[in-house]
């Protein structure tokens, strides 16, 4: 399809829902195009706002009449790799208007629409003594997250946050609105649990909630030159942890920024946050003990509500740019730690180097289990990079490349989804020993390659 094609293709969706349907040149496409991650250019060949699913079939519909591709995205953090495919055969269709949650009390249970970030999930739960398996902030969104698996702090004693999906309904790629869940349309059910986007644009999630109306939770902060004997010990402590401990270790480089706290703006620090999901605070704080020997300059840890594990990670609220790279560690000796401390400098260029605590319920698949029930391994590795030019960019792909390639040696070859937003990364880690039976699943459920998604599955 040409240049002149596709923009003929994409004028046939012009008036579409009331002019929610937006094409480059106008007002409504250049911010609608814009994704969570801003060093990311996204330029499609229309971006559609819808505000219901009927809606959004009604887009699918058009476009599939058109020619054109489809990609759903509700915030964008993940942007870089769904927007490596070419985009200009792509309607992007974003669900940022179409959110909202309904919970059910008694099931503990909640329906979630498309766009719906987690912290209006956490927000509608907790006046019944609920919570949810959110990630690390609360302005993700909820689709993509957990049906790319959910690494949240509640996870090494109840798993990844996709095994909690009840049922999903999605626009496929006839442009009709479906429900699957272990009662119907059983194999999309088990494929869209993991493979996400590549499968429709889904309208609504059914999860389970969790029973937490409070937790133990909080940050440790060092400064960075305790980094050497703060990083061994929390390694240590990870070996005999017990599985209602879910941490992360960060050591992060902050620039100096009026907005930050005085104890944070300019510094470089080592930072250990997370949960212990003991009812019991002494049992918590025995758990903690030994990190707390260390003598940090900042202990945050105690009983908090539930919703106020949203802001634990210190996550940015708004929009900003940065590019990223992600392993997987089968465990880190004293080789891999030195090769951390090396990479994670400020002079390395990285913005933060995190690893993040898996094992436990992370590592096992439940009964009735999807595309992606299970994440093995002991650490996640994460080194971010902050882009606030678009020159960058390629310096700090590289600082974040190089932590990664640095831990290689103790390097499992699968990923945790959420967390790979590299573009070049090999999409087959994503998906394991799941990879030709999703294959064969994206090539029943959307024949002709309609969806563009942040993972796409290999199909050759």
């Amino acid at each position: 399809m040409t240049i002149d094609t596709m923009t003929a293709s994409a004028e046939s969706l012009r008036g579409l829902l009331g002019g929610r349907v937006a094409l480059p040149g106008e007002p409504l496409y250049e911010s609608a195009r814009l994704p969570w991650n801003r060093a990311v250019d996204q330029r499609p060949a229309a971006v559609a706002v819808p505000h219901s699913a009927e809606e959004i079939a009604l887009v699918v519909r058009a476009a599939r009449a058109a020619g054109l591709r489809v990609a759903p995205q509700s915030t964008g953090h993940a942007a870089w790799t769904l927007a490596s495919s070419p985009f200009d055969d792509v309607v992007l269709v974003s669900l940022a208007e179409f959110t909202g949650v309904t919970v059910d009390p008694a099931a503990r249970t909640a329906r979630i629409l498309g766009g719906t970030q987690w912290r209006e999930v956490v927000e509608a739960a907790a006046p019944h003594g609920l919570t949810a398996p959110h990630g690390s902030a609360g302005q993700v969104g909820v689709v993509g997250y957990t049906l790319n698996g959910g690494v949240s702090f509640y996870g090494r004693r109840h798993g990844l946050a996709v095994n909690g999906v009840r049922a999903v309904e999605l626009v496929d790629a006839r442009g009709e609105l479906v429900r699957a869940s272990n009662d119907e349309n059983t194999d999309l059910y088990w494929a869209v649990r993991g493979g996400s986007g590549n499968f429709g644009v889904v309208t609504a999630v059914e999860i389970e909630l969790l029973p937490y109306p409070d937790v133990y939770a909080g940050m440790l902060l060092w400064p960075i030159e305790a980094a050497p004997t703060v990083v061994r010990a929390w390694i240590d402590w990870c070996g005999t942890a017990p599985e209602s401990a879910a941490t992360s270790l960060r050591v992060m480089h902050l620039p100096p920024l009026p907005e930050l706290p005085p104890f944070l703006s300019g510094r470089s620090i080592v930072v250990i946050d997370g949960a212990v999901l003991e009812a019991d605070d002494d049992d918590a704080a025995a758990t903690l003990a030994p990190l707390r020997s260390l003598a940090p300059e900042l202990d945050t840890f105690g009983r908090m509500p539930s919703i106020a594990l949203l802001d634990v990670h210190m996550d940015p609220t708004e929009p900003g740019a940065s590019v990223s790279a992600h392993s997987i560690l089968d465990g880190a000796d004293d080789a891999a730690i030195d090769a951390f401390l090396a990479a994670s400098g400020r002079e390395s260029g990285l913005s933060m180097a995190e690893l993040r605590q898996l094992g436990g319920a992370f590592a096992r698949s439940p009964l009735g289990g999807g595309a992606l029930s299970r994440v093995e391994g002991a650490f996640a590795v994460y080194a971010l990079a902050v882009t606030p030019v678009p020159e960058a960019v390629a310096p700090g792909r590289a600082a974040a490349r190089a932590l990664v390639d640095a831990l290689a040696a103790r390097a499992r070859d699968g990923l945790a989804p959420t967390f790979a937003d590299d573009p070049d990364v090999e999409r087959r880690r994503c998906f394991g020993e799941r990879t030709e039976r999703l294959a064969d699943a994206a090539r029943r459920f959307d024949p002709e390659g309609r969806f563009v998604a942040g993972h796409p599955i290999p199909r050759d």
